[in-house]
């Protein structure tokens, strides 16, 4: 008797299990440890299976941060979505990306901080197009953070001004989050974790004065950040 082919659920709920223990296995791993083999070892399944579902490794690390990259984006955009002052709208976005760092930390590791391939690894490669459509979607992100910024100045920004604010809005952020993660903070100061809520709300206002720089009559918008 033919087996039975699965159905589009089905699929996507096999693609979602192998993407989640690739990731388990890159973080225990590492990219140059990391094998299909392996991976369909931990998934009980033989490794030609997973090659079904991602034709390589490149493939499925692709799929793993495109699919990280979206769920970020998601989350922004949902946080965004109720606020119609761009201030609140900003201060949204910002908690919605701490809380996705600190819920998703290995995952947000693979994203951001480990070294492991970019997108100009796969210029010129068989991966070229898949890495372009990972890269599109992890700057969605960055262009809803931009959009809202220039929105906080009341007038449109320099394009310079307007991606050096959300340039130095991440890497603050990014600074903190990633020392917590790799645990470095814990050699400055015995509880890390209780600095959270000031730090945070230190990077939010030291964001609105650089917008208040460029544009002060923005002032009349601007909320008490939180």
């Amino acid at each position: 008797m033919p087996r039975r082919r699965r159905s589009e659920n089905e699929g996507e709920a096999v693609r979602n299990q192998i993407l989640d223990e690739a990731l388990n296995l890159f973080v225990e791993a590492g990219w140059q440890g990391f094998s299909m083999r392996k991976l369909g070892a931990r998934l009980g399944i033989a490794a030609k299976t997973v090659y079904n579902y991602f034709a390589s490794q490149d493939e499925l690390y692709l799929g793993l941060l495109t699919r990280g990259f979206h769920s970020l984006g998601q989350a922004l955009a949902k946080a965004a979505e109720p606020h119609t002052n761009p201030f609140e709208r900003l201060d949204a976005l910002i908690d919605a990306y701490v809380t996705f760092a600190f819920d998703n930390t290995h995952l947000y590791g693979l994203m951001f901080t480990w070294h492991v391939p970019k997108y100009d690894d796969y210029v010129g490669t068989a991966m070229e197009n898949t890495a372009r459509v990972e890269l599109e979607t992890a700057l969605d992100s960055l262009r809803l953070t931009a959009t809202t910024i220039a929105a906080c100045t009341g007038t449109p920004p320099a394009r310079d001004d307007l991606y050096f604010i959300t340039v130095r809005l991440w890497t603050q952020l990014h600074g903190y989050i990633a020392g917590i993660h790799n645990h470095l903070i814990d050699y400055m100061h015995p509880d890390p974790a209780s600095l959270k809520e000031r730090m945070i709300t230190r990077i939010k206002n030291s964001v609105v004065h650089e917008i208040l720089a460029l544009n002060p009559t923005a002032a009349r918008e601007q909320p008490t950040l939180q």
